[in-house]
């Protein structure tokens, strides 16, 4: 059968039409339908927003989820008996957002919605940018005005804090504001490829590279409804891929995370083809690492000069890569000044990276044998990540190590560190700080603050959870630095993936 039972009038004669004329004048009818939709006026963008979780608020489920955009809330399915199509009929919210095709729709009626006007939600929930963009305008001097009216920098964002997930913050923020890095993840394109076999530990850790993706665009979003991100879904894969090593309920350690973190993506991102991810490419460097068994104390010179010669006790060499330096602190004083305080003592960043110098030895103890230890750079990264060991742990509690690091905010030269054959790789091998995360506080309540440095305003910006504010960079160094991320000088880092 050809022909429909629709007949249109022209005058005296009658046609009738054919099921694909008749079924596009129904196409036309329901787009100008869904043009007219009058009920666009309802929306309320200050109620939505969309960092959450996306499951239905009533089943749990995450499939075909649907976002009310006058309450804010999620609800599943569209047709009859379904939980959006219940609170549409209940409440009298007509207009709903599919989350996961990003088209408008009107319900109870249940046509879809076509209007421009709400492309600036599409992008708050998906935020895309264009390679030219990412390149050239991302790192802008301008401030942003969310849909609120409040002012924001795209990057210098504030992340809220869910109970007690400040030391993920601080690391997610850092990380968030190194260039290369940044730029690979502003760009789905970069890693959407990536695919694993089922069962590897790459599979399992790629939600973790998704949601970072998310992350970043929110953060860099410079039309945000809000001036401030909830890091909810990346939270949520944290606890997921770490099998709930790290939670969000219990302080943790700001080091264990952003190791965790960077491995773990680097597993995400590493496939047969490509080995060196962007992870790699931005932080790993190499050292080679002398160790020697101490001889006993007790012993008289002959049986010392036996051993010496002993596969034993001769010096051994090893290269092994390394994500960032373990920089030792002094012990503090144990005793009090005449005025009966605490001295708290200073020490030179140089004095700690003498430790990586090929020459300087340290004695490692173990429960059986002490092994004295030498340290030297055979690469640098071009983002070089220092970790200053504060925390020691004991049989009974944690103690903490007080001690001021001097540092330089701009021009800190590794040279004296290197050997001659590796500074003809790094001929120039200066870097400037771009992100100091700070721990204030007792070891185990203690909370964690981070000092980023802005590129398109060259401005220093210390962050806590969603406290954002301006800082002079002088006063850096007076805090209680934990970790450090430093860039090198005129360094440039592949960030396209595409073609692997």
């Amino acid at each position: 059968m050809d022909k429909m039972e629709v007949s249109k009038s022209y005058g005296p004669v009658k046609r009738t039409l054919s099921w694909n004329e008749a079924s596009e004048n129904q196409n036309k009818d329901i787009k100008k339908k869904s043009r007219l939709c009058p009920y666009l006026d309802t929306i309320n963008r200050h109620m939505l927003d969309f960092d959450f979780e996306k499951l239905c608020s009533v089943s749990l489920s995450r499939i075909n989820v649907y976002a009310c955009l006058v309450c804010g809330k999620y609800f599943q399915g569209r047709g009859p008996n379904t939980y959006a199509y219940t609170h549409s009929v209940s409440d009298g919210h007509r207009v709903y957002l599919n989350l996961q095709t990003l088209r408008f729709y009107c319900l109870p009626d249940n046509y879809e919605i076509i209007d421009s006007s709400l492309n600036d939600i599409i992008f708050v929930v998906n935020p895309t940018f264009s390679r030219d963009y990412i390149l050239h305008k991302v790192n802008q001097s301008k401030m942003s005005r969310a849909y609120d009216g409040t002012l924001y920098l795209p990057g210098i964002v504030g992340l809220n804090n869910i109970k007690a997930n400040d030391y993920c913050n601080v690391v997610l923020q850092a990380l968030s504001n190194i260039t290369p890095l940044r730029n690979y993840f502003l760009d789905p394109n970069n890693y959407s490829h990536v695919h694993h076999a089922p069962g590897t530990q790459g599979l399992a850790m790629f939600p973790l590279i998704t949601r970072f993706g998310e992350l970043v665009r929110k953060l860099w979003n410079p039309r945000n409804f809000k001036a401030h991100v909830s890091p909810h879904e990346m939270l949520q894969a944290v606890v997921s891929c770490s099998k709930k090593k790290f939670q969000f309920t219990v302080q943790g350690d700001a080091i264990q995370i952003l190791s965790w973190i960077l491995n773990s993506m680097h597993l995400g991102l590493k496939t047969q083809k490509r080995k060196n991810t962007i992870i790699y490419r931005c932080f790993r460097g190499t050292m080679n690492i002398f160790s020697q068994k101490i001889l006993p104390v007790e012993i008289d010179e002959k049986e010392q000069k036996r051993l010496l010669e002993s596969e034993e006790y001769i010096e051994k060499m090893e290269e092994s890569p390394f994500l960032y330096l373990t920089c030792d602190l002094p012990q503090p004083p144990l005793f009090k000044d005449e005025k009966k305080e605490n001295i708290i003592p200073q020490i030179s960043l140089y004095v700690l990276l003498s430790k990586f110098d090929g020459k300087t030895g340290k004695e490692y103890q173990t429960y059986k044998e002490n092994i004295l230890k030498r340290f030297q750079l055979t690469r640098l990264p071009p983002y070089l990540i220092l970790y200053h060991k504060r925390f020691t742990k004991n049989t009974f509690y944690i103690e903490k190590n007080p001690t001021i690091v001097n540092f330089p905010v701009k021009n800190i030269d590794l040279s004296e560190y290197l050997t001659e054959d590796v500074k003809k790789q790094h001929p120039e091998p200066v870097y400037d700080l771009v992100a100091n995360i700070v721990h204030d506080g007792e070891p185990e309540s203690g909370t964690y603050r981070c000092h980023i440095l802005h590129k398109g305003t060259g401005k220093w910006y210390e962050l806590q959870d969603l406290h954002v504010k301006e800082i002079e960079p002088q006063m850096l160094t007076l805090t209680e630095s934990y970790i450090q991320i430093y860039e090198m000088q005129n360094c440039v880092v592949k960030t396209n993936d595409r073609k692997s």
